[in-house]
């Protein structure tokens, strides 16, 4: 297996409305060209324990994490965190795992930032396909912290994203 420098993950299961989030940014981060030390993933529902495969402490220096947040604000508004941020029990995954605590494990070796969106609506156990307007909206400015926190200028790309965003919303 080989291992990046950056690794960049959303996670979320876009069946259940919001929570599709995080694999959504990836889908648009794709759609980059980004520096060859960079690694993204659509980690999906079982994310946060499958991040942990794709980290190597002596090559991999940086982890974003993208997901769904709840910290009461207004839908759609973004918030940056760090492990420590966290109090135990805070993240977890789908099936309860607390993820806080193996984040605490790595969080000497490797820079991580969790950035995460206030969600609107997240369905379960009832499928809802499909991201809410304000979540949809945050998506390019999801981008560009991430493309600031790896160091990475894209320039107005990202601009246009968002209005191609807005166009599709309207």
């Amino acid at each position: 297996m080989l291992f990046s420098e950056i690794v960049i993950t959303g996670c979320g299961n876009p069946l259940f409305a919001d929570d599709g989030f995080g694999p959504a940014v990836i889908e648009e981060m794709q759609k980059l060209q980004l520096p060859d030390n960079v690694t993204i993933i659509d980690a999906g529902l079982g994310g946060p324990h499958f991040i942990f495969t794709l980290l190597d402490p002596e090559v991999t220096k940086k982890l974003v994490i993208i997901d769904i947040a709840d910290f009461g604000a207004e839908p759609g508004k973004i918030t940056k965190l760090r492990p420590e941020d966290l109090p135990p029990g805070a993240y977890r995954d789908a099936h309860s795992w607390d993820l806080s605590e193996p984040l605490q494990r790595i969080k000497n070796d490797i820079e991580i930032t969790i950035i995460g969106c206030q969600p609107k609506r997240v369905t379960n156990p009832e499928f809802e396909i499909g991201l809410s307007d304000e979540i949809k909206e945050a998506i390019p400015k999801t981008i560009r912290i991430v493309l600031e926190t790896i160091g990475v200028n894209y320039g107005t790309s990202i601009e246009c994203l968002q209005e191609r965003r807005s166009a599709e919303i309207s």
